[in-house]
C-alpha cells in the first residue's frame, strides 16, 4: 500500500517549516488539485470575464506561499486554511486595485448564505466582504477565522476544529454566529449611526 498522503503532505510540511526549499516543491503537486477547487468556488463569485482566472489566482497564491518563511504547520487543513487566508488577500487587493470597492457612493452588497459556499452568486464584492470580515475579527477573532476557513478554505468543520484546537461544536456555533453577523454587516444594518 501506498503512502497515506495526508501524512506525506503533513511530512513536508514540516520539512518546509524547517528551512527545507524542496518540500515545497515536493508539496505543491500533491495540493494543487485543492487549490484549484478552493480557487475554482472563489472565482465562480466573479463577474463573467474576470480578468484574475482560476490558475493566476492559484499562482499568485503559490507565488506569496514561496515568501512565508518558518511557518510551524500543524497539517494539511492548517496550510489549506493559509491558502484560503491568501486567496481572500488577493481577490481583495485585486478588487480594491480595479475600483470594484465602492463607485459614486454606490456598494455592491454581498449576500452571506450557505449559497455562497457553492458560489452562486453572479458577482461577488470581495472588498466588501473582506470589510465586514475585518470588523467581525475586531468583535471576535476565531469566529473570522472559522468563516475564513470554512468559506475561503472549503474545509470541514472538523479539519477547522484540528486547525483551531477547539471541538466541532464550537466551530458550529462560530460558523452560524458569525454568518448571521456577517450578513448583517453586508446587508447594512451593522453600522447604523457611525
Amino acid at each position: 500500500m501506498s503512502t497515506n498522503p495526508t501524512h506525506e503532505v503533513t511530512s513536508l510540511l514540516h520539512a518546509w517549516g524547517r528551512g527545507d526549499e524542496e518540500a515545497l516543491q515536493k508539496l505543491v503537486p500533491l495540493v494543487y488539485r485543492e487549490l484549484r477547487q478552493a480557487a475554482r468556488r472563489y472565482m465562480a463569485g466573479e463577474r463573467p470575464g474576470h480578468l484574475l482566472q482560476t490558475t493566476a489566482l492559484v499562482n499568485e497564491t503559490y507565488l506569496r506561499l514561496v515568501g512565508v518563511r518558518k511557518v510551524s504547520w500543524q497539517n494539511r487543513a492548517h496550510f489549506q486554511a493559509i491558502c484560503a487566508q491568501l486567496m481572500r488577500r488577493i481577490l481583495t487587493d485585486f478588487a480594491r486595485a480595479r475600483g470594484y470597492q465602492k463607485r459614486s457612493g454606490k456598494v455592491n452588497r454581498v449576500t452571506f448564505t450557505d449559497a455562497l459556499l457553492i458560489a452562486s452568486q453572479s458577482e461577488m464584492d470581495f472588498a466588501a466582504l473582506d470589510a465586514a470580515m475585518k470588523r467581525l475579527a475586531e468583535v471576535d477573532a476565531r469566529k473570522s477565522r472559522v468563516v475564513e476557513m470554512r468559506f475561503f478554505g472549503g474545509l470541514t468543520v472538523q479539519e477547522s476544529a484540528e486547525v483551531l484546537k477547539v471541538s466541532q461544536d464550537t466551530v458550529m456555533r462560530d460558523w452560524k454566529m458569525a454568518k448571521a453577523w456577517l450578513m448583517r454587516e453586508l446587508n447594512g444594518e451593522g453600522h447604523r449611526g457611525t
